[in-house]
């Protein structure tokens, strides 16, 4: 589907003496801004930025549920964060109503008499906001109210018992994943412990009148002592725990989804190394189960239909068959699904909730699916935070939410082109998209010229689930990729030649501790950076044969964290960290000849990228270059404040322009005039390495 046209372009200045002064460590006063004004003195033009306009736009969702004959979907990564009500009889959006806080929302379910509608937000950061909502179905037109917080910063699943109580389940604090009640009649949120003190977080919560199922794992920041998969039974009259996990689960990461059918529970875990299970516990008799193997590695969102179940994995329906405890993929005839958030059943018929935005009802018996696109149907598609980003042959892609939104530069068009997950990061080589995908999907690609449509061009295993950075190997012809394990803790590097699909992988090269955050290369030799999934150390550079498969040298820049992003210009590596310092080494010489701390500029995730012989930089707040000759850094564009979901990223294409964002805008930027102030500026304070 096409987007609207590339609006606005106003050219907008990033010169003058409070937009190049930034030679870090100097007054406003200082040598840096003489130099700035005194280039402006001499004619060169200043550091100009072209605003493309939103850079990913479309109604991107991350839950469904069906009350009665409406279905209620949660937006993704979009501002505000809103619920819309698709209205099944006539595949019309009948309502909307937007929330005050969080960025996606995850969690939705209703009470038992169909009134109410809870909701539960994913938030940026620890705070007193509300994560809870509730709105009333029978005023559609009232807004949805804030009912209070869970102590959790993220909200990953709601479950409304009998008598109306709510019960809430996340994680992403500094804390354990606690389950949490909320009781209508006082207006309290109230902690019921913290069952398993080893997960790091909880995605499953069902509720009976007598017992609350709190499902749990470690899905994100897996790996080392972290916890596996885990079911507990909370007895609401002793408020006691029991840990009730089915044996044939507890080597999975996670504890995937919960649903009560009846006097059964029904049980599914999320998978890494091996396939996913389902079980079917009784109530009355816990210990009393059967289990299947499922089909891939994910199993959610349970709906049935007599005495089957139907449920979603990553490639689309699953049916199991209570009579026979087996499960096999159900055969569709209609659009690929993509990833689904939502599964219910209405007349015989099977909702489904695609993350590409439409609802499909499915005839189980045929496959035979009919499709309503949400935007059509009345949902708003807005600009959403964004996560990969590539740019060459006069086009610029940027990934959103099962999307890949392609920018022409000459047409001042964006189509947006389906993929699977996210495109956490992308390189274009000869005018070919080549994009990590986020989760588990391997490299994908697109080549206008070919007539095909973008497609997987190598798969990896799935447990290496995200890719984080990608890079050219010019000199072998390689697609370079890092990637990280969120369920079984480090990384691995992937290797793709388009040219005959031959893949490699190696899991674990820095050890297996570190995740991979970042690639470059320089002479056919790939250079890993590496950190813990906190901000600390050690952060390890490891230089690697890319086509041998092996470790040539490495070293620790010995900053105390972890590395963010990588770039190499001339013979130097140039270095990046969570904590917002700088590094550079040498490369003939493996050393380490410079650190600073730039922290005023980047902290947490950034990205480096050469360009006309420097280094360009961008963090959440702002883009930096680093002279390649006194290692200086000086502010590009002050305030950039990109609007990312992952991390910031920076491209630059064949001319040497940059792109990254500004808000959720597309943004190009051209350094070519204020380059001309940079060889004036003094060496910064360089760091003894500690």
């Amino acid at each position: 589907m096409k987007n609207s046209p590339i609006g606005r372009r106003a050219i907008l200045q990033a010169g003058g003496a409070a937009g190049l002064a930034g030679a870090l460590g100097l007054s406003p006063t200082g040598p840096a801004e003489a130099a700035e004004l005194s280039a402006q003195r001499g004619g060169h033009s200043a550091t100009e930025i072209l605003d493309l306009g939103p850079a990913v736009v479309q109604f991107s969702l991350m839950s469904s549920v069906l009350v009665g004959d409406t279905v209620y979907i949660g937006s993704r990564n979009l501002d505000p964060v809103r619920i819309v009500a698709f209205h099944v009889p006539t595949r019309k959006v009948i309502a909307q109503t937007e929330l005050a806080t969080g960025y996606s929302i995850q969690a939705l379910a209703a009470d038992s008499t169909g009134r109410y509608l809870y909701a539960g937000v994913l938030q940026d950061a620890v705070g007193t906001l509300p994560n809870l909502y509730r709105w009333d179905l029978t005023t559609l037109s009232a807004p949805a109210t804030p009912i209070g917080r869970i102590g959790d910063r993220d909200v990953r699943d709601l479950s409304v018992a009998p008598n109306g109580r709510l019960y809430a389940v996340g994680g992403g604090s500094a804390t354990k994943p606690a389950l949490w009640e909320f009781n209508p009649s006082t207006g309290q949120v109230g902690n019921l412990g913290i069952p398993d003190p080893g997960v790091t977080l909880a995605r499953a919560v069902a509720a009976t009148d007598t017992t609350v199922f709190f499902g749990a794992g470690s899905t994100l920041g897996g790996g080392g002592s972290a916890g596996r998969a885990c079911l507990y039974a909370y007895n609401r009259a002793t408020q006691t725990f029991t840990l009730v996990t089915p044996s044939e689960m507890l080597a999975d990461p996670s504890i995937r989804e919960l649903a009560i059918f009846g006097d059964k529970l029904l049980v599914s875990s999320a998978a890494s190394t091996q396939p996913s299970k389902v079980a079917l516990m009784r109530l009355d008799n816990l210990a009393s189960y059967s289990v299947a193997t499922s089909i891939g590695k994910t199993a959610k969102n349970f709906t049935s239909i007599g005495e089957q179940v139907y449920f979603a994995n990553e490639s689309g329906l699953c049916v199991y068959s209570v009579a026979s405890n087996s499960i096999s993929q159900l055969t569709l005839n209609g659009p690929s699904l993509g990833e689904i958030w939502g599964v219910d059943a209405v007349n015989n018929k099977i909702l489904a909730t695609s993350g590409y935005g439409f609802v499909a009802e499915i005839d189980p018996g045929t496959g035979s699916m009919a499709a309503t696109d949400l935007g059509e149907a009345g949902a708003s598609a807005t600009p959403q935070t964004v996560m990969g980003l590539a740019a060459g042959a006069g086009f610029v892609h940027a990934g959103g939410n099962g999307v890949i939104a392609r920018h022409s530069l000459a047409a001042g068009q964006t189509v947006n082109l389906q993929a699977p997950g996210e495109a956490k990061d992308a390189v274009m080589v000869d005018g070919v998209l080549f994009t990590g995908q986020y989760s588990s999907q391997g490299i994908w690609t697109y080549d206008p010229r070919s007539g095909q449509p973008i497609h997987q061009a190598a798969s990896f295993p799935a447990a290496q689930n995200r890719p984080l950075d990608v890079c050219w190997d010019e000199d072998n012809k390689l697609v370079l990729l890092a990637a990280q394990s969120d369920t079984e803790g480090g990384g691995s590097f992937w290797t793709y030649d388009p040219r005959t699909g031959a893949k490699q992988y190696f899991i674990n090269p820095i050890d297996n501790r570190q995740l991979l955050r970042a690639v470059a290369t320089r002479d056919g030799v790939a250079y890993l950076g590496g950190g813990l999934p906190t901000l600390d150390g050690p952060g390890t550079i490891v230089a690697f044969d890319p086509v041998a498969g092996k470790e040539l040298w490495r070293i620790e820049p010995q900053m105390g964290a972890g590395i963010s992003a990588l770039a190499v210009q001339g013979r130097n590596l140039y270095g990046l960290t969570r904590k917002g310092g700088i590094f550079i080494i040498d490369i003939p010489k493996r050393k380490l000849v410079h650190q600073a701390d730039i922290s005023s500029l980047s902290y947490g995730f950034g990205a480096l990228v050469a360009n006309r012989g420097v280094i360009y930089g961008v963090s959440d707040t702002t883009v930096f270059r680093i002279d390649p000759k006194t290692f200086a850094v000086s502010v590009v564009v002050a305030d950039i404040n990109g609007g990312w979901y992952s991390g910031p990223h920076i491209a630059a294409d064949e001319d040497g322009l940059l792109y990254t964002l500004r808000g959720p805008n597309l943004v190009r930027i051209d350094d070519k005039g204020a380059m001309q102030t940079m060889r004036r500026q003094p060496l910064p304070q360089t760091l003894s390495p500690n």
